[in-house]
């Protein structure tokens, strides 16, 4: 008999453990090679699990266990033969039935796929009602459904708060932290308690943004084929700053030595159901804005599905996260480490204005520097955000190293 043993791979480098977060397969079930048959956590990422070979899987870890790096998880017997009508499990969205009957439905009929998490209450009140996950949108923490959101299935997408309370059952339920939790827990906390760091503040009139979006977004996205957001605007604002504040694109050594970079690797914050996941885009500063949204398309991408790998998280030298999405008009962003300075941008408000001399209604986007004291001076972030805005407000500077273009033809 051929048995493979599958082990833990090494997610990258300095990381020693992973938690199983979830078996997409079952003990017992046939797995094609490749076949993905779990998905792990780091401290860094969640990764998936594809099998070695195909066979018959014997399953030797727990959900939610904490294994070492190169630790058997499971057994594949090679020799195995594939089971007669072997079929893939996942339902296609035009197969999906309409929900049966309450006394139709078996209580032991298998009706959560292992790929949607759900509550235990949750479960249990959709095999009673005979309900699919593809049916239902979740809207609990990591993507999970939980009891509201069957009842707002039940009431045709009607907020279930409209036919019943929220609660009232005086339960409550623990979940276990993830390791990416975790490990985001202790770096925000330690630098709270080892950077000196400050928040500086400014304005920016979004305007010349939106009115370029406006007139050109249509053949930009028929050219390159993404659409042209603000996030390239920043990015390509924030690179030409940090080559004239190159502190503020720096950070400290372990031996206090200061390191300064000839390259702008943007850190692009991102929202994941497992959590703030930072994708990197490496040499931004060499980007046109077609790739800047291309490569942040395809990055957001993989880490909202989970397929993101530590490479490509791991050494930018600066970070935007970008709150505005979720309404957010104003915050203090905490820095990413070893990182020295991120940049917060937050949610378009029209505001009023003074114009020479005259009041007008503009859209107004408040942004935040937040930087390490240590190695950032106040002349210099603040000099950098200024910097981020004049070229926000006046387009043409990025394509000229932040300069007018005036300057530059005068060779001023």
């Amino acid at each position: 008999m051929a048995i493979l043993e599958m082990k833990v791979p090494s997610p990258g480098e300095s990381i020693t453990e992973v938690e199983i977060a979830s078996w997409v397969v079952q003990d017992g079930d046939w797995v094609e090679k490749d076949q993905t048959i779990a998905e792990i956590d780091s401290d860094k990422a969640t990764l998936e699990l594809p099998a070695e070979e195909a066979g018959i899987i014997t399953i030797k870890a727990e959900e939610g266990e904490t294994v070492e790096v190169g630790q058997v998880v499971c057994l594949i017997d090679m020799d195995a033969k594939r089971p007669a009508g072997q079929v893939k499990t996942e339902v296609k969205k035009e197969e999906v039935a309409a929900p049966k009957a309450k006394e139709e439905v078996k209580t032991t009929e298998k009706i959560i796929e292992n790929d949607v998490p759900a509550t235990p209450l949750a479960k249990n009140m959709m095999n009673q009602l005979g309900l699919s996950t593809q049916q239902i949108h979740p809207s609990g923490s990591q993507g999970k459904i939980v009891k509201k959101d069957v009842l707002n299935a039940l009431s045709g997408g009607m907020d279930a708060s409209a036919i019943t309370s929220w609660g009232g059952t005086r339960e409550k339920r623990t979940e276990k932290m993830s390791s990416l939790r975790k490990k985001l827990s202790q770096r925000l906390v330690a630098v709270k308690n080892e950077t000196a760091m400050l928040t500086t503040f400014n304005e920016v009139n979004m305007k010349p943004i939106m009115d370029i979006r406006a007139k050109y977004k249509a053949t930009f996205s028929e050219k390159f084929g993404v659409g042209l957001g603000f996030m390239s605007f920043f990015t390509k604002a924030v690179s030409e700053a940090l080559n004239h504040f190159p502190a503020v694109n720096a950070q400290i050594d372990e031996e206090n030595q200061i390191v300064y970079h000839d390259y702008c690797d943007i850190g692009i914050a991102v929202s994941s159901p497992k959590g703030l996941m930072v994708p990197v885009l490496r040499n931004a500063e060499t980007m046109s804005l077609a790739q800047i949204e291309s490569e942040i398309k395809d990055l957001a991408g993989k880490a909202r599905n989970g397929k993101i790998t530590i490479d490509e998280m791991t050494g930018g030298t600066f970070t935007i996260t970008n709150g505005g999405v979720f309404g957010s008009m104003m915050s203090t962003p905490i820095i990413n480490p070893p990182q020295s300075a991120i940049l917060g941008m937050h949610n378009i408000v029209e505001r009023p204005m003074a114009v020479n001399g005259e009041v007008v209604i503009l859209p107004i986007m408040y942004v935040a520097l937040s930087y390490d004291h240590r190695i950032i001076d106040g002349r210099e972030s603040v000099g950098f955000l200024v910097k981020v805005k004049e070229m926000l407000e006046n387009p043409e500077r990025m394509i000229f190293g932040s300069k007018d273009p005036m300057e530059v033809l005068l060779g001023l």
